[in-house]
Formats: structure tokens, sequence, C-alpha cells
């Protein structure tokens, strides 16, 4: 299949929620895709709904704590589309372990995919990106918050993590010509999500911190990323871009 002039992109977690949404954005936005997920089905079938929006789309199935095959992955990938202008890092794991019962084991687990994965992908990124490529790693508010409930001391940490490291990556490849920013949601309508919202007072309760009072759409999360990974945020580098409903302004 020949490669297209189409910008190009990779986006990780692609098999579902927020990083599927994205996928699509892309694809409608007039890029060729790249997703990469653990879930073989689940990312195949979102790159063959991208499909229907013009754009050559592929699925890669990696597991981003596996150093050598992400490696090898982006390699791939990148073979596949031609070159690479933007990334979305969305691969992501949550955790509500209470405080207290949290084990150094799963300290390790959850770091291992939300911010070593995050910067692997960073890095390999950069090796094959030209100058005007975009990166948007995905944050949360919980980054900024420290969480909000007491089974979130891994999250938290792992996302304010990331928030640093985009900081840190944007003055880094600044001298390639690459900007990085980051999107921190709020409380987002994905299958990490939908188990807690079975609880309808847990809900309420959250929803209820923000002002816009809801939870988001993956598909609002997505285009706040596609923003940051288009032309039109050419000076933006660097920053938060916070997508919860105005829960932070609190």
């Amino acid at each position: 299949m020949p490669v297209t002039d189409r910008r190009k992109a990779i986006v990780t977690g692609a098999a579902s929620g927020i990083g599927a949404a994205t996928l699509l954005e892309l694809a409608r936005a007039g890029y060729d895709v790249a997703g990469l997920d653990l879930n073989r089905a689940g990312v195949d079938e979102v790159a063959r709904r991208a499909a229907h929006h013009g754009a050559r789309s592929r699925g890669f199935t990696v597991d981003v704590t596996d150093e050598a095959a992400l490696v090898a992955a982006f390699g791939a990938a990148c073979d596949w589309l031609g070159g690479l202008d933007a990334l979305a890092t969305s691969a992501g794991v949550a955790d509500t372990t209470p405080f207290m019962d949290v084990t150094v084991q799963r300290f390790r687990d959850v770091y291992a995919v939300n911010v070593i994965g995050t910067f692997v992908c960073l890095r390999e990124a950069a090796l094959h990106m030209k100058p005007g490529g975009r990166i948007c790693t995905v944050a949360s508010v919980a980054g900024l918050r420290g969480g909000g409930l007491s089974g979130t001391a891994a999250y938290a940490a792992s996302k304010g993590a990331v928030l640093a490291l985009t900081k840190n990556a944007a003055r880094a490849l600044a001298e390639r010509g690459i900007s990085v920013n980051t999107v921190a949601p709020g409380a987002t309508l994905t299958p990490m999500i939908e188990q807690a919202w079975k609880n309808e007072a847990h809900r309420r309760r959250v929803e209820g911190m923000a002002v816009q009072n809801r939870t988001a759409a993956p598909e609002e999360i997505a285009k706040s990323i596609a923003f940051l990974l288009s032309p039109d945020a050419s000076i933006v580098t660097g920053a938060t871009l916070v997508a919860d409903g105005g829960l932070v302004m609190y």
C-alpha cells in the first residue's frame, strides 16, 4: 500500500477509551494512523473503523512495559506510516487501592505503564520525527490535585510524574523542533471508570465536584488532544490543557 502525503500519527492505548477516540478523531482530521495496544482485537477493530474516514490505519499489538517490544513496534509503525508527525500517549492504567494497602509492587506496576511507558514512547517518537513534530501525553487532574480519593495514591503520583515528564521533554526536544504538551482530563467515561460509576452515589459525588457537574465523553478529550497535535497549536509547548469540566478551578 503506497505511503500518502497525509499527516502521520501514532496513538498508544488505542483499543478503547480516550485512545480509541483519539485515533478516530485524527483519522477524521486527515491523518494516517497507527494504533498501539496490548488488546489485539480491540486495536484492530478501532483501526478498521478509522479506515472508514479515508485514513490508512493499522493496529500494532504491544505491551508498553516491554521496552524492546515497544521500540520495535515504533519502528514498525513508522516504517508502515512512512514517517511520524504526531504522537498521543494514551496507554495507562488506573488504581484504586486504599493508600495503606498499596504495595510497592503495585506502585511499580502503575509506574511501569503510566510513566516509564510514556517516557519510552516520547524517546522513540523523537527519534522518528522531523522538526514540526508534535506530541501530546495524557495525564489527569489527579496529578494536579493529588487525587481526591484515598485509593488513588499510585495513580495520582504517576500522573503527576507525567506532567513533569512532559515539561522536561518539551525543553529537551525543542532543539529538534518537536513540541510536547499534555491533556489532563477529569472524570471521563472510559472502561476504567465505568465500573466505579455503577455506584450512583459515588458518581454523583465526583461529578458534583466539577462546575459542569458531568462526566466527559472520550471524544471530548480526543478533540483537545487533536488540537495540541495540530499545526494550529504551533506556538504551544510544555503546556497542560486541563479538560475537566471545571474541577481543578477550585
